[in-house]
């Protein structure tokens, strides 16, 4: 598996931590080994540029996720596809707002927008309540294990 992490955030971003969740999610949703993922750490400007060129929305936003051959997760007994699963885009500055907010803090709030983006890029969508209720108990189960894992901790 190949997961790039690219922290041009100015923010001091922990690029193994983002490296070793990336990894973590993309083993349990079953993404073929050699799939590739590419993680990027912006300032405000350059996600606010993003959202507008690609979302059509005005502002900074927290994540974004490019998907590049639409992979999906594997099923239990099916091969995983290979290829490039996308790019993901996290704007540190809104998730340390966001954290503080939430009352868990920025790098909980990295670990949740990387974990839901990773999902936006396996085609998982929260548009309609019952996807909704599938993406974000998934990524609850996630996070839960990721926590209870030695690099989560």
């Amino acid at each position: 598996m190949s997961i790039e992490v690219l922290d041009e955030s100015g923010r001091g971003v922990d690029v193994r931590r983002l490296s070793e969740l990336g990894r973590f999610v993309m083993d349990r949703m079953r993404v073929h080994p050699l799939a590739e993922l590419c993680i990027k750490a912006v300032d405000e400007e350059t996600i606010a540029e993003l959202n507008e060129q690609w979302m059509e929305k005005e502002g900074p936003t927290d994540v974004l996720a490019f998907p590049m051959d639409e992979l999906r997760p594997g099923l239990v007994n099916e091969e995983p596809e290979e290829g490039v699963l996308g790019d993901l885009v996290l704007c540190p500055v809104v998730a340390e707002r966001q954290g503080e907010e939430a009352g868990h803090g920025t790098v909980a709030e990295l670990d949740f927008l990387t974990v839901h983006g990773i999902l936006h890029l396996l085609g998982f969508d929260h548009a309609e309540p019952e996807e909704h209720r599938e993406m974000f108990g998934l990524q609850a189960d996630l996070l839960q294990q990721w926590r209870s894992s030695d690099a989560g901790a």
